[in-house]
């Protein structure tokens, strides 16, 4: 799910630069000035004025040939996000444990609305080709790790998830919600996910919750791996124990109890 920008930026210079900044995506990572301002819903003139000051700042750069793209600089004040880095250094020692296991595609996330942001990802030099990339969003109800952020997510998230339109991205992805309703009871009873086929077909994903202390879920770790070889057995007690291991280590190294019924 790539999100796009605003049909016209709002009246403030906040709003206009914000829109400037939305309009870049993964297959639009530069852009000319005209594409800029077309896609940001501002006019020209202001789109060449907000740029050149993004640009001395240091939030965009703009190469040879006259075309913008995303700074440095932006990078390294949104790295400092402390939903991400905390939980990202926390992280890393179990995602690299579960690949040197695996050596499968290991992914990292957390939900932000309705949607998926994924933290880190480890990529298998030989494992499945997968669409996501740190920093991108996805929907939540097709992947590993969205539906575990889904099961565990208020219930006026699931409402509003299960009550708008559910995008198939294969015939294997769950789009009705009934279904649905009872996938994500199953990932709540068994303290794992599993997409069989539901992003792209050679796919599957086990996920598992990172609980917080409060007893929320915080993020989810998912393991994505060749669907004609995968057993979604043998892998998910692998990927709950990388997920137990960052839980303790968020706590302060002390032993998590889960609410009951969560631990497994």
């Amino acid at each position: 799910m790539i999100r796009r920008a605003p049909n016209g930026a709002g009246t403030s210079v906040t709003s206009k630069v914000l829109a400037l900044l939305e309009a870049f995506t993964p297959d639009a990572a530069d852009l000319s000035l005209s594409e800029l301002a077309r896609r940001s819903g501002v006019s020209l003139a202001t789109a060449h004025r907000r740029a050149a000051e993004l640009v001395e700042w240091g939030a965009l750069e703009r190469d040879a040939t006259g075309r913008y793209r995303i700074g440095l600089r932006l990078w390294e004040v949104a790295s400092l996000a402390p939903r991400g880095l905390g939980l990202r250094d926390a992280a890393m020692p179990f995602l690299e444990d579960l690949y040197e296991v695996t050596h499968e595609n290991v992914q990292l996330a957390v939900r932000e609305g309705l949607e998926v942001v994924f933290v880190e990802r480890i990529a298998g030099r030989d494992a499945v080709p997968v669409w996501t990339r740190v920093g991108g969003r996805f929907a939540l109800h097709a992947t590993g790790v969205g539906l575990v952020l889904l099961a565990h997510a208020p219930a006026a998230v699931q409402e509003e998830v299960l009550g708008g339109p559910l995008h198939s991205y294969t015939a294997k992805t769950v789009s009705d919600p009934a279904h649905l309703r009872r996938v994500l009871a199953d990932v709540r009873k068994l303290g794992y996910s599993v997409s069989d086929g539901q992003v792209t077909v050679d796919a599957l994903s086990v996920g598992a919750p990172v609980f917080a202390a409060d007893g929320s879920v915080a993020a989810a770790v998912s393991l994505v791996v060749r669907a004609d070889s995968a057993q979604p057995g043998a892998l998910a007690p692998l990927v709950m124990a990388a997920a137990r291991g960052i839980c303790r280590t968020l706590a302060g190294g002390s032993p998590r109890v889960f609410p009951a019924g969560r631990r497994r």
